[in-house]
């Protein structure tokens, strides 16, 4: 014998509209930058044993609350506890290695600058999609551009990033053929997002970049077989 069915409307559920909703809760609302040298541990799958560092460079404040440390990883600025890819690397927490203190949580500092900078900066939302926050590149990140058509990859120094209003950021560099005066800083008017002008970008830190520069063989060898995999 079936179930009665409930006397009530049916209510339908548009779950493209509760996507959009769940994902505007995760957007980035505010930047803070890592000036204390607090760092992202992560490991290998290949080798689960070993913890490596690698240098926060910024906390971003979303809009349901949760602040989470930020680094270039890849093709963009990167959330560390969504670092879970089995060949490039899993999140463990963070570390502060004046005391080797080890944790998981954002620091409560850092929360509470980015909470009262959110409310001290709360910019009316617009129809479109605007710039709301400038932030200075303090660790020497690069990024190996590729360009529409058969144009050669380009390495390029990132310069500063910029987030807007839907919660995106973007990376800042530089044009040559703009750059009228020196040293570049973060708002100058040579810098352009990386995204308008570049089909892929990848990042990396200075010392990668180095290699790079220097033809280092077996790094070479790497950025091919993590740029082709990724392209497939």
């Amino acid at each position: 014998m079936g179930t009665p069915l409930s006397p009530r409307c049916a209510q339908v559920i548009d779950l493209e509209t509760r996507r959009d909703r769940l994902r505007a809760r995760k957007r980035l609302v505010r930047l803070s930058p890592e000036l204390d040298g607090l760092e992202m541990l992560y490991y290998l799958s290949r080798d689960p044993d070993t913890l490596y560092g690698l240098p926060v460079l910024a906390w971003g404040l979303r809009e349901d609350g949760n602040v989470a440390g930020l680094v270039p990883w890849m093709d963009r600025l990167t959330p560390c506890h969504e670092l879970e890819d089995p060949e490039y690397g899993h999140f463990m927490g963070y570390r502060d290695p004046e005391t080797q203190d080890i944790f998981y949580d954002a620091p409560a500092h850092k929360i509470a600058e980015l909470e009262h900078a959110a409310a001290y900066f709360d910019y009316e939302e617009t129809g479109g999609i605007s710039l709301t926050q400038q932030l200075p590149e303090t660790q020497g990140t690069h990024a190996l551009c590729a360009t529409p058509g058969d144009e050669p990859w380009q390495l390029k120094q990132v310069y500063g990033w910029h987030l807007y209003s839907d919660g995106g950021v973007d990376a800042m560099l530089l044009d040559d053929d703009e750059a009228t005066s020196f040293p570049i800083l973060a708002g100058d008017d040579c810098l352009y997002p990386g995204r308008n002008r570049h089909s892929s970008l990848y990042f990396f830190q200075r010392s990668i970049a180095n290699r790079i520069r220097e033809h280092d063989g077996e790094t070479l060898e790497a950025l091919a077989l993590m740029v082709s995999g990724k392209e497939e």
